[in-house]
């Protein structure tokens, strides 16, 4: 990557910090919010750049003011000690990472509007769907997509908000 559009990217963000999850990428430091970082947020599996542009990132940092406050009401809820992360499985998707997965041509994860969330599980989606509805509720913010997602054992969520135009689409996926 070269070095101008990493700059770019990281005049955009709020501060710098090591990503979370661990894995290394020239996007580790840039911090999305107080506990996501854009290299969390833009991983793959794959081998293919994919690095998003100012507007995605802005639409990822939309999307983790949402995160935020998922992870803040669901630790409050569990009222442990330990506070429980937020893990993202997919974020931002380039043209050709979303075509490598299989992901929809349409998709929200093209404009880093959406983020799959794992979960543990169907009762934790199901509680986690349930806190993003009360978080929308009371804020009266909107958001585009909240499905529940399931291939064979594995659920996870994905959920998606756009700067404009959110249709509040709630669903089972299997």
């Amino acid at each position: 990557m070269n070095s101008e559009k990493l700059m770019n990217l990281s005049e955009h963000l709020t501060s710098s910090s090591v990503a979370s999850l661990g894995h290394s990428s020239e996007l580790d430091g840039s911090r999305l919010s107080p506990h996501f970082t854009l290299a969390e947020l833009t991983k793959t599996k794959q081998h293919i750049e994919n690095v998003p542009n100012e507007a995605q990132v802005e639409n990822l940092k939309r999307v983790c003011r949402w995160l935020e406050q998922l992870r803040l009401r669901y630790n409050q809820m569990r009222n442990e000690v330990r506070e429980y992360p937020i893990i993202i499985n997919s974020g931002f998707r380039s043209p050709e990472v979303n075509k490598a997965v299989g992901g929809v041509p349409s998709s929200n994860h093209l404009t880093g509007c959406a983020v799959d969330i794992r979960c543990i599980g169907m009762e934790q989606a199901l509680r986690y769907a349930a806190i993003l509805l009360d978080i929308s509720d009371m804020s009266r913010e909107d958001f585009d997509e909240l499905l529940i997602e399931q291939k064979r054992s594995v659920v996870w969520i994905h959920f998606a908000v756009r700067p404009w135009g959110n249709r509040r689409r709630c669903n089972f996926k299997r």
